[in-house]
């Protein structure tokens, strides 16, 4: 489950502001539904997209007996 600032706020929000948690979350959130979205919501689909971009990607983390692969959201 993901806890923290909602898309409400985050919209109002640059994406330079916002934590790799919560673009990691959005963009696999957007991902699940992007047959489903509309013009608005694939602009922001891209600009999350494109902030990924733009810090060269999400950490990169390696498996270990206490954690997986994945950057977790919540």
């Amino acid at each position: 489950m993901y806890v923290g600032r909602d898309m409400t706020e985050l919209s109002m929000t640059p994406k330079t502001d916002w934590t790799e948690k919560e673009l990691a979350y959005f963009h696999h959130m957007f991902q699940q539904i992007s047959p489903y979205l509309s013009v608005e919501g694939v602009t922001i689909h891209k600009e999350i997209v494109n902030e990924i971009i733009n810090r060269n990607g999400l950490p990169k983390m390696e498996a270990d007996w206490t954690s997986g692969t994945r950057l977790q959201f919540d």
